[in-house]
């Protein structure tokens, strides 16, 4: 497998950003042509055609969306999609973990092997760019306007600073945008893999019983994303003597909104209670004042839900801290195409430096 040279890797922090390109010494331009722009998770793939020119807006011609389980692999994907996108010679794909310099990507969870060398070779594209996901959204704030948020807590506007987008799917993702002058830098993290912490006692009962089996609870495991929700609901089945009834996160959350299933019900207020606690950790942590966007593949569906639950009081449960974090803005993000827009923003500011 070939190798970057260096001037094609961007260390952020102890990982890499890598582009895989055939051409090393020669200067960078601004996309003539459209390229392709993938938002890689573990249940769907979904890509875009965009029009990508620095100072301007991204443009999305051509959206579709895919599930994993349906493809032996994202080359399979990018072929079909490509097969109707003529024309794109450049891919961006945005992808949960950690992207490599050999163009591999370590992940827990896509279903299937992703190597940028060897799509860039049987596509035939020019160069393919891997950056993680949720930097990728990150790099999307700027493009999310009113129309596409509902506003959970805070003041409607914030001063510019620190922005953390964040969100479940099939893992928990985070990242933090950070203007720097006129630009801004986007600090990529795995905040979904830190340990879970409990708030309550029923919390600390499913923690308790969640470690009996393993030395270690991750936030996203034991709660935050589609199988984390799954966990939460049979530890809490456990808890309380009672046999399981739903087998999948999207009939537990599909339950529990109906109110027609109690145990279902009390696992989603877990669920959007440590979301709410958690949350305000790492807008503690990581010096938060522009705001939150709350992303990813299962939130929209539970904005009724959500506003209801103990999600904002859990947020601002923190002791002398609440007073800053009533001024943070948190919104939940509804803009379907958010994934694929931010991998060409990133994609233009990383040609632009």
């Amino acid at each position: 497998m070939p190798q970057l040279p260096m001037e094609l890797q961007t260390l952020r922090g102890n990982r890499v950003v890598a582009s895989f390109s055939p051409t090393q010494h020669q200067p960078i331009a601004a996309p003539a042509v459209p390229l392709i722009a993938a938002d890689v998770g573990g249940t769907h793939v979904r890509v875009g055609l965009v029009r990508a020119t620095p100072g301007q807006a991204v443009d999305v011609i051509a959206y579709r969306r895919y599930r994993c389980a349906d493809h032996a692999g994202l080359g399979q994907i990018l072929a079909d999609f490509h097969a109707h996108a003529p024309g794109a010679r450049e891919c961006v794909i945005a992808s949960a973990g950690y992207a490599l310099a050999d163009g591999s990507v370590i992940s827990a969870n896509l279903p299937w092997p992703l190597s940028a060398s060897r799509i860039r070779d049987d596509l035939g594209f020019e160069a393919v760019h891997l950056v993680n996901d949720f930097e990728a959204v990150a790099h999307a704030a700027a493009h999310i306007d009113g129309s596409q948020v509902l506003q959970l807590t805070g003041p409607a506007q914030a001063p510019r600073g620190p922005t953390l987008v964040v969100g479940p799917g099939t893992g928990l993702g985070a990242a933090l945008w950070i203007p720097v002058g006129e630009r801004s830098v986007v600090l990529a993290t795995e905040a979904g893999q830190a340990a879970l912490a409990a708030g309550t006692e029923l919390e600390m009962a499913v923690l308790q019983h969640m470690l009996r089996n393993r030395s270690h609870v991750s936030i996203e495991h034991g709660a935050l994303s589609g199988p984390g929700l799954l966990n939460l609901y049979n530890a809490l089945c456990a808890v309380r003597g009672t046999a399981p009834v739903h087998a999948t996160p999207d009939a537990v959350s599909a339950a529990a909104c109906e109110g027609s299933d109690p145990l279902a019900v009390q696992t989603l207020e877990l669920f959007c209670g440590i979301l709410g606690s958690t949350i305000g950790d790492m807008a503690l942590l990581y010096g938060v004042q522009g705001g939150i966007y709350l992303a990813g593949g299962i939130l929209p569906k539970l904005g009724p839900f959500l506003i209801g639950s103990t999600f904002v009081q859990r947020f601002l449960n923190k002791g002398p801290m609440a007073t800053a974090l009533q001024r943070i803005p948190v919104k939940l993000v509804e803009h379907g195409q958010l994934g694929v827009i931010g991998a060409a923003s990133w994609y233009l500011q990383h040609r632009s430096t």
